[in-house]
């Protein structure tokens, strides 16, 4: 069966349908991994650099998590989110060690939305005010709460046309096309735009910051040097609370086990998913300060999550933590290097390449056309044009590399498993450049 018929055959097919499901799309389906690469039901291997969902951050088969899993099962697969259990608890501790030191306590969920959701949650009630604030081109999760403050027009848009729910405001990203600014200067101006938001919303009404320490599917993208300690002295002088989504970035993704650690600023919260197992069992979760779990505590709690810190996903998360401490995220720091160098010469090779952006394992490509300096196509804007990005990730795709298309779709972007060596940055910076030159040359 070729791949065109095995989207036809899902196409057809009435008992489920995919997340992110688009009826004309190509798809086939996915059977097997082995190290930083997925093999399709033709036997068809690709090396997978967006980590399937920015999420398998261990490769797709560390051994040491699968056995940690095996183990549980043995033990007790399943215990009620409302009662203790050992696994739980040593990972809870186990968090709490390598996360920011202020950070002490952790509530289990089950994706990255659900912690977003606790988190804002939590936020209000330790604040006693309604609002969050996050930035546009951002993406936060699909549910309703989350999809309230994602600034993702597609996602926003889709969740919220029938309902919206309130309690969220949107600032501008420390972006240089945004500010026109670069360096200090941007972080600057960013940062007091920010205040300028919170003053107007009225900092009484204002429950929280949450935002991306290094963007992830909206471009990659970190925010200049010394932003996040003006952001930590603003939200300090007007009492609100500092939540950091590394739903995306933390556990080894951006360089350090948290990419906050890096920006020498500790934030109020963290909220966490994805990496945390490598994505082999759902987990997700928030860590906070002792203040404000002891805020929680205090008054308990009335809600709660069938599947929050499944026993497995604890398992899991304890071995995965092991091996990102072990040689992970050691690797994937010298193969980030070798990577952005790669990418650099790539934007240096095609005058369609504007910038490259990122930190760690976690990369945007920006595409725009050189005579305009604007996207090819934006469909934000308009969804009816061709868009030559989305071609150069079918080029890639057939010469054997997965790259994701970002939000918004002018951009590439890159997020490999920690576990990938030379040989594999070479072949995608070889793919890529063959891609490029198809769709461009």
């Amino acid at each position: 069966m070729s791949s065109d018929q095995s989207a036809q055959q899902l196409a057809d097919d009435p008992d489920w349908i995919p997340h992110w499901y688009d009826p004309d799309g190509d798809s086939a389906p996915i059977t097997h991994g082995e190290g930083a690469r997925v093999i399709d039901d033709q036997g068809e291997s690709y090396l997978d650099f967006i980590a399937s969902l920015y999420c398998v951050n261990a490769g797709h088969d560390n051994q040491a998590i699968i056995d940690a899993v095996k183990t549980q099962l043995d033990r007790i697969p399943y215990v009620s989110s409302g009662k203790e259990n050992d696994t739980r608890t040593k990972l809870a501790r186990r968090l709490a060690e390598v996360s920011p030191e202020p950070l002490t306590d952790v509530v289990f969920s089950v994706s990255g939305s659900e912690a977003n959701e606790l988190a804002v949650q939590y936020a209000r009630e330790y604040r006693d005010a309604p609002k969050v604030l996050t930035r546009w081109q951002s993406y936060h999760g699909s549910t309703y709460g989350t999809a309230a403050l994602t600034a993702d027009p597609s996602t926003r848009n889709n969740v919220n046309s029938h309902a919206a729910v309130t309690g969220s405001g949107k600032f501008l990203p420390p972006l240089p096309s945004v500010f026109d600014a670069e360096g200090e200067e941007l972080a600057e101006q960013a940062a007091n735009h920010v205040e300028y938001v919170i003053r107007n919303e009225g900092p009484d009404s204002v429950a929280a910051i949450l935002m991306e320490p290094v963007a992830g599917s909206s471009g990659a993208y970190p925010a200049p040097e010394g932003y996040f300690e003006r952001l930590r002295e603003i939200c300090d002088e007007y009492g609100v609370l500092l939540i950091a989504d590394e739903v995306i970035a933390g556990f080894g993704r951006c360089g350090e086990m948290f990419a906050m650690q890096d920006e020498g600023v500790d934030p109020d919260m963290i909220s966490f998913a994805k990496g945390v197992t490598s994505a082999y069992v759902p987990l997700a979760g928030v860590l906070m300060r002792k203040e404000i779990a002891d805020d929680i505590r205090e008054d308990g709690t009335d809600v709660g999550q069938t599947f929050a810190g499944h026993p497995l996903g604890c398992a899991a998360g304890l071995a995965a933590i092991d091996e990102y401490e072990d040689h992970l995220i050691e690797n994937g720091r010298e193969m980030g290097a070798l990577l952005e160098e790669g990418l650099h010469d790539l934007a240096d090779s095609y005058d369609e390449i504007s910038h490259v952006h990122g930190k760690g394992l976690l990369w945007g490509i920006v595409v725009e056309n050189p005579e305009t300096g604007e996207p090819f196509a934006n469909s934000w804007v308009d969804d009816d044009v061709d868009n030559p990005v989305s071609e150069v990730l079918g080029e890639a795709k057939d010469r054997g590399v997965l790259v994701g298309l970002g939000r918004p779709d002018y951009q590439i972007t890159l997020s490999p498993p920690l576990c990938i060596d030379e040989d594999d940055v070479e072949e995608a910076l070889d793919a890529l450049d063959e891609s490029f030159a198809a769709v461009f040359e």
